[in-house]
């Protein structure tokens, strides 16, 4: 407790959004919650003044991350993601003593979360800036180090921001925040992705890869784009089938959904009998994405920093050696290398080299990397779904004392916590690591298919995940606005 004993006057007094005093009606929720998405869209679309983007760190993690390139939000809800990550590794080790059954030490979790997100915007910003990414613009006509601190304030400062509007979302509106900023982002690339009629851009006889699925197919009817290229050699075909006619895509979107929202589903309940009340009966459901798909979102937040930092490294050295990784000026992403085989494959043309605009690797270089992506998010998902559900109260022994202390019991044992602890390790531990497992071979199996609109497989992986959960939360929201006494029973009143 000395570390957070010496910043305890600090962390407990950082800036919070008042916790409303009584139920907020389910409408004003609505508003609430439309309100901050608006603000969310109107602020990625406010340039960070006198910035000159050289690069996009968070490319291809932006449907994860959320925000915006050049934008204030820019940073995204990675530095909450990155806090969240630091807190469930020392907690989860014990190495965070904080008791948070009671207040003070509520205070001071929550506290240390928000520093930690200040203090995780800053080192995410600082490089950023130092490094060129997010390069003072020289014409402003302003010293160099004065706009290089006018650019990380803005930038770090949107890191924060994201913070607080998250903060609004989960005391006033409904679902969290981050949830709402992910499904905003990806749902913007869908709807891009089915009705975008661009047609610059494309490749020397290939039609714009940008292309809305509805316009491509109003063009091959039309007769405005010929799909006998596609037809006319075995890679031609794959092109048709892939950003052609997005055929793939359109089938790989609609079975994650129906395959999420199946496992979201699926469940083992648990039967319950109230031990005073004769006839009292419930289920404790154990569903089979128990830890749900945050523990995805913090390994794609450690590719992310992992590629951040490859980049800034790479960009240190005088004569950077080819193992660490040879980067690609135009795209600024690895090509060969450590970094390449560290960076995930987020789309076909990242790994089907026998198509027009594949990669320029060979075959067994994408391999490997596809083995190193598939092996993260696998492990990686498991790993952290037994983290998060050990420090979200979501463990064996977490849901024993939920049920003692609700004077529920399992029929047929005994009213004891160690008892019901040893029935629910039959299935919380086997299913929190399947979940992970899962989550992350379908992730990868997105990613490799492709998406509408270039989705990540991640990014569709978690819209339909958090869209499915504020659809039960809204049903329940409903559910105690049609019947008052509801909100006495579970403590909203």
């Amino acid at each position: 407790m000395g570390i957070i004993n010496v910043i305890e006057p600090v962390i407990v007094r950082m800036p919070s959004v008042t916790r409303p005093k009584k139920h907020v009606p389910f409408k004003k929720k609505l508003y609430w919650t439309l309100g901050v998405l608006l603000l969310y869209f109107a602020l990625t679309n406010v340039t960070v003044y006198g910035v000159d983007v050289q690069g996009d760190l968070f490319g291809q993690f932006r449907s994860v991350l959320a925000g915006a390139q050049g934008s204030i939000l820019h940073l995204g809800i990675g530095p909450i993601v990155t806090a969240s990550i630091v807190l469930q590794l020392l907690d989860g080790s014990d190495m965070l003593p904080i008791n948070t059954n009671e207040p003070r030490g509520q205070a001071l979790y929550q506290g240390l979360q928000k520093f930690l997100v200040v203090v995780m915007s800053v080192l995410t910003a600082a490089p950023m800036v130092a490094s060129g990414f997010l390069a003072p613009d020289p014409t402003m006509g302003l010293p160099a180090d004065v706009m290089a601190f006018v650019v990380f304030f803005q930038v770090a400062l949107g890191g924060v921001l994201i913070l607080y509007l998250d903060e609004i979302i989960s005391k006033w509106g409904v679902g969290s925040g981050v949830g709402l900023f992910i499904i905003a982002g990806v749902s913007q690339q869908i709807i891009g992705g089915i009705f975008d009629w661009s047609t610059e851009g494309g490749m020397a006889g290939i039609a714009d890869l940008s292309t809305g699925l509805l316009f491509r197919w109003y063009q091959i009817f039309s007769g405005q784009y010929d799909p006998g290229f596609a037809l006319t050699s075995g890679d031609g075909f794959w092109f048709l089938l892939t950003y052609g006619g997005q055929i793939l895509f359109v089938f790989t979107t609609l079975l994650v959904f129906s395959m999420v929202v199946y496992a979201e589903s699926v469940r083992v309940e648990i039967p319950l009998s109230h031990s005073r009340v004769k006839g009292a009966r419930g289920r404790y459901p154990v569903k089979l994405i128990y830890a749900s798909v945050l523990p995805l979102i913090f390994v794609r937040a450690i590719q992310a920093n992992f590629q951040m930092m490859g980049q800034m490294i790479h960009g240190q050295m005088a004569d950077p050696p080819a193992w660490f990784g040879v980067y690609d000026q135009a795209t600024g992403q690895a090509t060969s290398g450590l970094m390449y085989y560290l960076t995930p494959i987020h789309s076909p043309m990242d790994w089907m080299w026998w198509l027009p605009v594949g990669p320029g690797q060979e075959p067994w270089q994408i391999l490997i990397r596809l083995g190193v992506d598939f092996a993260f998010l696998t492990i990686g998902g498991a790993i952290f779904a037994v983290f998060w559900v050990q420090t979200a109260d979501m463990g064996p022994d977490s849901v024993a004392r939920q049920i003692q202390n609700s004077g529920m019991q399992i029929p047929g044992f005994r009213q004891n916590p160690a008892v019901v602890e040893k029935v629910m390790e039959r299935y919380i531990p086997q299913i929190t690591i399947m979940s992970g497992i899962l989550l992350g071979i379908l992730a990868v199996l997105a990613n490799l298919l492709g998406t509408i609109g270039n989705v990540t497989g991640m990014g569709l992986l978690l819209t339909v995940s958090i869209t499915y959960k504020i659809y039960e939360e809204i049903a329940e929201e409903q559910m105690m606005e049609m019947h008052p006494m509801m909100r006495k029973m579970f403590g909203e009143e």
